[in-house]
């Protein structure tokens, strides 16, 4: 049943924005309560030993082609495990939910712009219209209806600090178009393991310089949610879904955290719905359903993949809309 779940890509890229979704709500209550270094460090040590006993054999199996490709997944651990989430925390310390909402609204323009950039692939037209509709759907939703909202909103340092980690996050996704045929859990594993390495002296500067961690109730359950599920699982659907259909349509799947993000603070937060709601949500899946349906059919969603890099696994390129299976 699990494989089946890995081989339905939309269903994976949808379930990686709700758990996300989480981890925003998780990071902004526990502010101030647990540091944002300790937070990430904690996240990614507990993330692989949870990992470890399920992915050693395919770790080993793939050393060595991580012995090959280790720049690759150096710069992939540094930037989507070590720096975008240590930064996202840390820029929650100080950014209301308005604007992180609006600022991660920019994912996909930065993945488009970083898949341009590093692997040469173009947003086709419809891809262009689905990113702009879910644009404006997020935009309905963080603004409640008004537009005026979006003269008043003030930019402080935790602003700027989101805007690099959605940057840093767009090269990361761009990145992985490149990734070599490792195992999922291999990769995982190589990739969660070498981030928490890279952030443990920032860890460890964090704690000389700070009071101690107080592990109560409420940063233990904060720490077990953002390690299983916007870590181990999150990442996991990600990368799988980014090897079946590509980063750019990939990227509209983005806008379904702010709609994840307002549907749980009704839930758990009490607050009530309104009538922009269901406008946002309808304006952002219209958006993920169009960069979807009228996405470039290219057979390989890779834009670019380095010279002599190994084959990969069967099925792992294959567009999952044509249902087509390699044996």
């Amino acid at each position: 049943m699990f494989r089946r779940l890995l081989d339905a890509p939309y269903l994976l890229l949808t379930l990686v924005p709700l758990f996300w979704a989480g981890n925003i709500v998780m990071g902004r209550h526990v502010a101030g309560h647990v540091p944002p270094v300790g937070l990430a460090w904690l996240r990614w040590v507990l993330a692989v030993l949870i990992l470890l006993p399920f992915a050693w054999r395919a770790m080993r199996a793939d050393w060595p082609l991580m012995r090959r490709h280790w720049k690759l997944v150096g710069v992939l651990s540094l930037t989507g495990i070590t720096l975008f989430n240590t930064m996202q925390y840390h820029a929650l310390e100080f950014t209301p939910a308005l604007n992180a909402l609006l600022i991660q609204s920019t994912g996909p323009l930065l993945i488009a712009f970083w898949s341009f950039l590093l692997n040469g692939e173009r947003l086709s037209a419809g891809q262009g219209v689905g990113i702009g509709l879910s644009l404006l759907g997020v935009l309905t939703i963080v603004c409640r209806g008004d537009p005026a909202v979006l003269v008043n909103i003030a930019f402080n340092r935790g602003d700027v600090w989101m805007v690099a980690a959605m940057v840093v996050y767009g090269v990361y996704s761009s990145l992985l178009a490149r990734r070599p045929a490792f195992s999922q859990l291999g990769f995982l594993g190589f990739s969660l393991g070498l981030g928490a390495l890279l952030l443990t002296p920032a860890f460890v500067a964090e704690r000389v310089a700070s009071p101690p961690l107080v592990f109560d109730a409420r940063a233990l359950i904060a720490i077990a949610y953002v390690a299983v599920f916007p870590s181990v699982l999150a990442y996991l659907f990600f990368n799988r879904g980014i090897q079946l259909v590509g980063p750019n349509r990939a990227a509209p799947f983005f806008h379904l955290m702010p709609v994840f993000g307002s549907a749980l603070a009704i839930l758990f937060l009490g607050e009530r719905p309104h009538l922009y709601h269901a406008a946002g949500y309808a304006l952002v899946l219209a958006g993920v359903v169009t960069a979807t349906l009228w996405a470039p059919k290219t057979g390989r969603p890779h834009a670019a993949r380095p010279p002599g890099s190994a084959e990969l696994e069967a099925g792992d390129a294959i567009d999952p809309l044509q249902r087509h299976r390699a044996d």
